[in-house]
């Protein structure tokens, strides 16, 4: 997967709305902040998504040693190279006491010396290969750990603006009511004022409604 210019640590001017995002959610100006809490501030200004294949990433980006370093690794961990191990000891026993058996004399008699130093050549060898593939792995998992880190942080961002658009949007259909109670006040206020200036009297007014709701009731 590509990089994109937002996540490249070389953006000098991001995004205003990164600046009021930091200082907002995060309680720190951008310039504050770390690369990845920048990172994800300019991600969440955007409305772009942050996560990627880590994995499919770092291979993409090995090189050659380290693909051959995790090969050799993956090898020297399986119960198919143990047994190949033990195959080939067991066959140069076998193969060196035949000899002695036959000829009189082996090529690497008792104690293995031979075999003693191709063993320790193959472990001088494979032990810094081994460690290679460990490095690159601690690697891999760093950087898992950051992606994880900045996904989680840019969803409780994502949350908590959420959380700020509904609360504001609650606010306003509350001033809203609130304006159209008044408005509702003040047209009960002017409508009482025209009854009371045209004179009618008051008993009727007080009587209509209970006869319409007598005259529900009756209907019901």
């Amino acid at each position: 997967m590509n990089r994109t210019p937002l996540d490249s640590p070389s953006v000098v001017q991001p995004d205003p709305a990164a600046h009021e995002i930091a200082t907002a959610l995060l309680g720190q100006g951008y310039d504050a902040l770390d690369p990845r809490a920048q990172k994800v501030a300019r991600h969440v200004a955007a409305r772009t998504h942050i996560s990627r294949e880590v994995q499919r990433v770092a291979d993409q980006h090995a090189t050659l040693g380290q693909r051959a370093a995790d090969a050799v690794a993956a090898l020297g961990g399986s119960w198919g190279f143990v047994a190949l191990f033990g195959a080939t000891m067991l066959g140069w026993v076998v193969l060196n006491g035949l000899l002695l058996h036959w000829q009189g004399h082996s090529f690497d008699p008792y104690p293995y010396i031979l075999l003693n130093l191709f063993l320790s050549m193959l472990a001088a060898i494979q032990a810094p290969v081994i460690l290679m593939s460990q490095n690159r792995q601690a690697q891999q998992d760093r950087a898992s750990a950051e992606h994880d880190y900045e996904v989680n942080l840019k969803a409780e961002l994502e949350i908590m603006l959420l959380h700020q658009k509904i609360d504001t949007l609650r606010q306003t259909q509350w001033v809203e009511l609130l304006a159209l109670q008044r408005q509702q006040l003040a047209a009960l206020a002017r409508l009482e004022r025209q009854r009371r200036q045209t004179g009618k009297p008051d008993a009727p007014a007080r009587g209509r409604p209970r006869r319409l709701v007598r005259a529900l009731r009756g209907r019901l």
